[in-house]
């Protein structure tokens, strides 16, 4: 049998060894050629440029039956509740107009009601008010003084807000305020409320504020997600609880399961909606809520309005209202400090260390890291934790109490560096972080107006630093954007790269160019400036043929994990040896020098390192100079050097596995113990 062949045959018993972790290279025919899409496990995948879709793969919910809904034969429901404060009837529409330009806020939509400037004009009962009172708040945010009106008059809303704005608040009091005027949840019925979260993080933190505002109200809540166990969320479901806060795909399979249903879901909520969109979340966004009534009330919350969300707002909802506070554009918090440091990529170690020295010495010094992938989170934790840094890390891969530990410890200031990938930057809601530092910037410029917007919330203000390397060139001009909307200073540095970015990046369609490319120009090589990442991250091998080839010694075009090499590697193949099992290849160059001279050079599949453009693809690279090599006014420092200012003194380390272990002794202990913490 040929490996297409195998390739092509679906074997249960072998899916482990065809996964593909590399993006290309898992799928027998169509295996090979993408660069970022990652493999599959039956194969025919291979990254963004794959084969079809296998027909054996589950999609979303494809066992739950679509309701067929008679409006005529459901029963009826209230949904609105406002009654305007005399405050509000008395105040002129030319007031209205000065407090919405004031506030930056605009309104879209038919008989939008006007603002309400305090608390009390809300007009909420008593012991929500007793609530909202013992919290300490002072007025309402401007996302809640028009949002709720709004949503109290019972209509379909769409808010857009830049984060730390109080938009938990203003759907969850309404929701309560719309609950308690329905009849009561029995046993096994399904949650009159519904919220849709992209993170189970931001669905905790969702939970916790239905918690705290439902608890005077009798309003049961419960919060289900992925990454815990299911039986307490089952159990709590059939009690039957009034609001439930959830992450989609876990929400699927209960109802698959049929431990839960949403026939008396009449208010749904869409959280952090464009976040969901970039995660794929949109199949199952619409099979939940195909399961919803359609004369139920939606309310749809974003921090951006990309296409993609004004389409599912498009579908979704009726006869809205369009709430937006500031810019409709990518906007940052203004509260923010922003400064961006254009530096080279081997600097980043050295001055990250330099900025905690100093934040370190603040008497306010919680401070948010975020970088790239899960592995660089680990290994700068890592080394932080072993040379006294009192860091911790959160991403995907940890185990859900770990998680939940490692918040609670950066809650209280027990570590008060968190570092953490994506995951954490959105809907992560503690309102004392200080700092938030780029060490690695986004792929996007939305995740990084998230990233940033973990400090300065509600009435606080904040700090943010961001490493920016050549590598990021392609964002800058966006970057800059964010920059001159928020008033902040521009650096001249990054004002000069997104000019040479534009020359790199506005010709043609073609992803690789022999005269005008990042990388292929003998003018504008990334190695120029430290950073010796490959232009292509490609684990599919690339584009075989040809010496313009950036593949790295990627994943090769065979179905089997690839180890064939394109063409395009082998013309470095005169001085170097070459190992490509497993899929990976390394490479070591004899006598190579780069500009921050480095004699080793690694070149690894799937977006390795390669040290050469195209102008040297055929020729040996240049002998070193004679002499020293160059000095550099900020010299690249190995990450951990001790430092004078030692935390170990300061900080008591605490570990996860010192945690468990102490649990485990006062018999109290759950879950298993993790790798990872020393």
């Amino acid at each position: 049998m040929s490996r297409f062949d195998r390739g092509r045959c679906f074997d249960p018993g072998s899916r482990s060894e065809r996964k593909s972790f590399g993006g290309g290279g898992a799928g027998g025919r169509g295996g090979g050629r993408g660069g970022f899409g990652g493999g599959s496990f039956r194969g025919g995948g291979g990254g963004v440029f794959g084969g079809k879709k296998d027909k054996l793969n589950n999609s979303p919910g494809q066992h739950l039956r679509k309701p067929k809904w008679d409006l005529d034969a459901l029963p009826k429901f209230k949904k609105d509740f406002y009654r305007e404060h005399p405050n509000v009837q008395n105040r002129s529409m030319h007031e209205v107009e000065e407090y919405r330009r004031r506030s930056q806020l605009t309104v879209q939509g038919r008989n939008v009601p006007k603002p309400v400037v305090t608390f009390e004009e809300a007009s909420y009962p008593n012991n929500i008010m007793d609530t909202i009172r013992s919290e300490g708040f002072q007025e309402p945010t401007v996302i809640q003084a028009q949002g709720w009106p709004v949503a109290l008059s019972g209509r379909d809303l769409v808010g857009i807000a830049q984060t730390g704005s109080g938009k938990t608040i203003s759907f969850i009091l309404p929701a309560i305020v719309h609950i308690k005027h329905q009849p009561l949840v029995q046993r096994g019925e399904g949650p009159v409320a519904l919220v849709l979260c992209p993170t189970r993080e931001l669905a905790q933190q969702v939970q916790t504020v239905a918690f705290q505002y439902g608890r005077n109200t009798n309003v049961k809540s419960v919060c289900i997600y992925g990454g815990a166990p299911r039986g307490p969320q089952i159990r709590e479901l059939e009690k039957g609880v009034e609001i439930c806060i959830a992450t989609p795909g876990r929400l699927i399979d209960m109802l698959e399961a049929g431990k839960t249903n949403l026939r008396r879901c009449t208010f749904l909520v869409l959280d952090e909606a464009d976040r969901m969109l970039d995660m794929g979340f949109e199949p199952q966004i619409r099979t939940i809520v195909e399961q919803t009534r359609p004369d139920r009330q939606t309310l749809m919350w974003s921090a951006t309005w990309p296409k993609e969300v004004q389409g599912l707002a498009a579908d979704f909802l009726r006869d809205c209202v369009k709430i937006t506070v500031g810019s409709v554009g990518l906007t940052a918090n203004h509260k923010i400090l922003q400064i961006v440091d254009v530096c080279d990529e081997t600097e980043k170690d050295y001055k990250l260390i330099k900025l905690l020295e100093e934040i370190m010495g603040e008497s306010e010094n919680k401070s948010l890291i975020f970088t790239e992938t899960k592995r660089r989170a680990d290994e700068l934790t890592r080394r932080m934790r072993r040379d006294g840094w009192p860091a911790m890390s959160i991403h995907g891969d940890k185990s859900q109490p770990e998680r939940d530990w490692v918040l609670n410890e950066f809650r209280k200031g027990n570590a008060p560096i968190l570092v953490a990938t994506d995951v954490a930057s959105r809907g992560l809601d503690i309102s004392d972080i200080k700092f938030v530092i780029n060490f690695d910037f986004p792929s996007c410029s939305e995740d990084y107006v998230h990233r940033i917007g973990r400090t300065a919330r509600s009435d606080r203000t904040g700090t943010s630093y961001t490493f920016f390397t050549v590598g990021n060139a392609k964002q800058a001009k966006d970057l800059i954007s964010i920059l001159k909307e928020a008033n902040q200073h521009v650096n001249p540095k990054l004002m000069a790269l997104a000019e040479q970015a534009k020359g790199m990046f506005g010709k043609g369609r073609s992803r690789f160019r022999d005269k005008s490319g990042l990388g292929n120009s003998g003018h504008f090589n990334r190695n120029n400036y430290g950073d010796s990442r490959s232009d292509s991250r490609s684990g599919g091998g690339g584009r075989s043929g040809g010496h313009s080839s950036f593949s790295g010694g990627g994943r090769g075009s065979s179905g089997r994990g690839g180890s064939h090499m394109s063409s395009a590697n082998k013309s470095f193949n005169s001085n170097r040896s070459q190992d490509s099992r497993g899929g990976r290849s390394h490479s070591q160059q004899n006598g190579s020098w780069n500009h921050m001279g480095s004699q080793q050079h690694n070149m690894m599949g799937g977006g390795g390192y390669n040290n050469y453009s195209n102008s040297y693809a055929h020729q040996a690279p240049p002998p070193p100079p004679p002499g020293p090599p160059p000095s550099h006014s900020n010299p690249p420092q190995p990450l951990m050097q001790q430092q004078q200012y030692n935390q170990a003194t300061t900080y008591s380390q605490p570990s996860y596995q010192a945690y468990q272990q102490q649990a485990t002794n006062s018999g109290q202990g759950q879950g298993q113990q993790t790798a990872g913490w020393s």
